[in-house]
Order: C-alpha cells, then sequence, then structure tokens
C-alpha cells in the first residue's frame, strides 16, 4: 500500500529554497547532496546538512494515510527544481523506492535513498536566550559587510558574537577596518564568545528574512551554535581560531570629534573612488578647525580637491590619509544625517561612532602611511 501525503507548494518550496546553499555544497560525503524527509501524521520535518551548518525545518501537512513515520532521502537540487514548477497543493506518495509528487496533470517520481545512509543529524538542544529576529537581522546588517570571504588570517573570516549580563556585542575586521554593534538590549549570565563563521551568518540571515515568526531562540547543541524559530533549527559549527584582541584599537583617550553632513561626505568619497581605477591609492583628508580638506591624485586619471564645512574640529590642523572604499563601505551603516569622527594623529584610527534608540554601532578604518604605495 502506498504512502501519502499532501502538502502546500509555498510551504514546501520555502524550505527547499533555504536548504538549497547547504546541499549544494561538495562535501567528503555523497549524501549530503539529498534532503532527509522525515514523514509523520501531521508533519513534514526535512533535514539538511554540509557537515558545518545544518538545516531543520517543519511544515504542516494538509492530509496524510500515514499511521507511523517513514524516514526517506531524496535528490536536494532535483526536488527543489521539480517543486518550483508546480502550484497548490502537492500529493506527494512514496511508493517501489520512488518518491512521486502530483500537482495537477504533472506526475514526477524520484528514485530514493535509504535514510540510514544520512549523516548523523545535532541534537539535544539547549536554549540560552531568546531574541527578536528583525531586530538581530539588523544587528547583522551593521557588520556582516565587513566579514572577508578568504583572509589568510581564519580567525577574520567570522563574526565574534559576545554576550555577557551587561549586553549584546557582535565584531568583525578584515584587518584594516573594525566594525561593531552592541546593545544592553539582551544579556546573559556568564560570558559566553562564539566565532560564526562567514557563510553561517549570511545564511541565518536569509532564512531570518523569511521566517514567518519574529521570535528567535538561541541555544548551543554540543559545539555548536543554534538558531531556532517557530519552524527551523539552524545549526553552525564555530570557528575554533582565536578572534584578535580589539578593545586597546578602540580606546578613545584624548581624541577629538569632528562632525560632519554624511550624505556629502559619502558623495566626497565615492568621487576619490572613481579616480583610483583599480589601484591602491590614498586620499588626503585634512581637519582643519570647521573645514575638511579632500585630495587625492592619480597620475594615469586625474585628481580630485574638495571641501566640506566641518563642525568646529577643536584641535591643530590634522592631515591623515585613508583609501577611501575602506571609508565608504562601513558608512554605508550609519543612517543619521550627521556622522561624528574620533581622530587622535596621523598613525591612529579613526573612528565613528553613533547611538541608535536600542544599539550603538562603532566603525574604525586604519590610515595608509605615507610609505604605503600602489600595488
Amino acid at each position: 500500500m502506498a504512502n501519502t501525503f499532501f502538502v502546500e507548494q509555498k510551504e514546501l518550496f520555502s524550505i527547499l529554497s533555504s536548504m538549497q546553499p547547504i546541499c549544494s555544497k561538495r562535501t567528503t560525503l555523497d549524501t549530503t547532496s539529498y534532503i532527509l524527509f522525515q514523514v509523520g501524521h501531521r508533519e513534514l520535518i526535512l533535514k539538511s546538512t554540509d557537515l558545518e551548518v545544518s538545516l531543520q525545518s517543519t511544515c504542516l501537512l494538509r492530509s496524510s494515510t500515514l499511521n507511523e513515520s517513514i524516514s526517506f532521502l531524496v535528490p536536494g537540487k532535483r526536488i527543489f527544481d521539480l517543486v518550483k514548477e508546480l502550484d497548490g497543493e502537492i500529493e506527494c506518495t512514496l511508493k517501489n523506492n520512488q518518491f512521486f509528487i502530483k500537482s495537477g496533470v504533472v506526475n514526477v517520481g524520484l528514485h530514493i535513498k535509504d535514510a540510514q545512509t544520512f549523516p548523523p543529524f545535532p541534537e539535544r538542544i539547549e536554549n540560552l536566550m531568546q531574541l527578536e529576529a528583525p531586530f538581530l537581522v539588523e544587528l547583522i546588517d551593521k557588520v556582516a559587510f565587513l566579514i572577508p570571504p578568504h583572509n589568510a588570517n581564519p580567525a577574520l573570516n567570522g563574526l565574534f558574537l559576545e554576550i555577557d549580563n551587561t549586553g549584546l556585542k557582535m565584531t568583525t575586521t578584515d584587518g584594516h577596518c573594525l566594525a561593531q554593534v552592541y546593545t544592553t538590549k539582551y544579556i546573559l549570565e556568564g560570558s559566553h564568545r562564539w566565532l560564526l563563521p562567514r557563510r553561517a551568518v549570511f545564511e541565518i540571515k536569509k532564512i531570518l528574512e523569511n521566517a514567518p515568526s519574529t521570535t528567535l531562540f538561541l541555544g548551543t547543541c554540543g559545539n555548536q551554535l543554534v538558531f531556532s524559530g517557530e519552524t527551523f533549527n539552524f545549526f553552525t559549527k564555530l570557528l575554533a581560531d582565536q578572534f584578535p584582541q580589539y578593545a586597546a584599537i578602540l580606546e578613545k583617550t584624548d581624541f577629538l570629534p569632528a562632525t560632519l553632513d554624511r550624505a556629502h561626505f559619502l558623495k566626497t568619497l565615492r568621487r576619490s573612488a572613481c579616480l583610483l581605477s583599480g589601484q591602491f591609492l590614498a586620499t588626503q583628508f585634512g581637519f582643519d578647525n570647521d573645514r575638511l580638506y579632500v585630495s587625492m591624485e592619480n597620475k594615469e586619471v586625474g585628481s580630485l580637491n574638495e571641501e566640506l564645512a566641518l563642525d568646529a574640529f577643536k584641535a591643530a590642523r590634522l592631515d591623515i590619509r585613508f583609501y577611501a572604499p575602506y571609508l565608504l563601505s562601513g558608512l554605508q551603516a550609519f543612517s543619521d544625517d550627521k556622522i561624528t569622527a574620533y581622530l587622535k594623529n596621523s598613525t591612529k584610527p579613526i573612528i565613528f561612532q553613533a547611538e541608535k534608540d536600542a544599539y550603538h554601532i562603532t566603525y574604525l578604518v586604519m590610515p595608509i602611511s605615507p610609505t604605503q604605495h600602489a600595488q
């Protein structure tokens, strides 16, 4: 007798879509390209893993003839491509070692594999705290852009998450710049530190952006970190490398503030970047009382000289050099009309900071020394 169940196309397609980056990643095991289907009388549980990140999602069944749970493996990419082209309710049938999906006049069968060949899946989650998914996504947006994809230092290829009884902090760095967001909205007893791989950060961000519920739990499962929503559990292994000690570089003793119009500054930086032509050339910034003088020259392209209004910089003129794209990338995370930078001298970093209602943003850029030249 065939086992049949019915599921809504939109729900199934949404889950399969979120699993594609996982089941399509090559690993040492062929079965990671498959998705594990666990079908019960009322719900369908799907699981996907690439041995580094794992995702478990659940959707309710419209109806089912199953009296007991069954499990089997379906090719992840193929089932996704097929469900993508269907509409409405899908009739799913397991018969003669094949998985049939039917919608309207469409009836397609896929060969399946034994569920026993699927890699062991994380279990026994210990929830630590509850979060708001939209707020977490907003925090991630402020720092994730700076995570390098393939830095020679493995410790830089991730997001450093810290939570203690004072608040939650996220920090990223590419070795030239540092981005940090801090909130006192969430606290946790003890001191907790995790270094999340870049890939996991962007995968959970996409899942949260499409999640129907705003409730989210952060927990652990063995040596993995877990983000759990109403219908999913996302597991990620952590980077074992030591994130750089960054506290000293963020120290602003004897730094002085300089405030300027964000929109005008961004336009100046974009014009400066336009003259780079793929070269690593520094732009000169002269902070002088109520004016900021910006200049750069590319002998092969042209030159730029601009002046911007500056809220009184109460110090002797300070000339400092930066690579314009480094400044540009981080200032996109700020939204206020005015931005405040803190400076000390030509060898110390520039530190931008802003206070929002529920969090604090910091963006730091190291200067370019006069001895550095085009690469």
